[in-house]
């Protein structure tokens, strides 16, 4: 553990070492991505680097919209532009494999912008379960407004392992005259009021026709062939 991380005011950071092996592991995930999305042999490659391509788009974006917090809450997680968005995007796209793997991918740039270490279980759900969660709105891309439907479903499954490394972790670093009434619904409430307050503002805006009809173009360059 030493080699990847250092353990400074009470939790682990990652060293130079550390961040570039989570860089590695962020491009293999994307460069997976793009294998696993091309179905046709003879446009393999080019559907893979357009698979590719907009996979880091969606990454790039993704990551410079959440810091842009319209709300940031006191113990970590805010309402960010969009930020989850483009991640569930990947999955409307590619389906379920390319977003979940796009979600991995972008869930170490995020552990590396704001690392906070207890366990490796914490890591998992607070990081990479949480963020490639996201991705799972590829299941719900062959469905009417499969878009929202499967924003609301990433958005949600986030929340869960939000919710449940709250229990499992966060919990024990409560102040002891913590109110016991209210630890129980703590987490829930918690991780869902900044999660739900992003998703009320996301779908208002995927909501307007404008905005339906601009995603409809880029899923048909996104997804063509040529």
């Amino acid at each position: 553990m030493s080699i990847f991380f250092n353990f400074e005011d009470g939790y682990y950071h990652p060293t130079t070492a550390g961040i570039v092996l989570f860089v590695v592991l962020a491009v293999a995930a994307l460069i997976l991505t793009s294998v696993l999305t091309d179905r046709k042999k003879d446009k393999k490659r080019a559907l893979s680097v357009k698979t590719l391509s907009f996979s880091a788009m969606a990454i790039a974006l993704a990551f410079v919209t959440s810091y842009i917090r319209l709300i940031k809450l006191p113990y970590g997680g805010s309402v960010t532009l969009f930020s989850m968005l483009f991640i569930c995007l990947v999955g409307y796209w590619y389906g379920p494999k390319a977003g979940i793997l796009t979600g991995f991918a972008y869930s170490i740039l995020e552990f590396l912008q704001e690392p906070y270490i207890l366990s490796p279980l914490q890591v998992c759900l607070d990081y990479f379960v949480a963020f490639a969660a996201l991705g799972i709105s590829g299941f719900f891309r062959e469905r009417k407004n499969g878009l929202i439907l499967g924003y609301l479903a990433g958005a949600f499954a986030r929340g869960l392992c939000h919710t449940i490394g709250g229990y499992l972790f966060w919990m024990a670093y409560m102040p002891e005259n913590f109110p016991q009434t209210i630890a129980d619904l703590y987490p829930i409430v918690y991780n869902y009021s900044y999660i739900a307050a992003e998703a009320v503002i996301t779908v208002a805006v995927l909501s307007l026709p404008a905005v339906k009809k601009a995603l409809a173009k880029i899923k048909t360059l996104a997804v063509s062939e040529t």
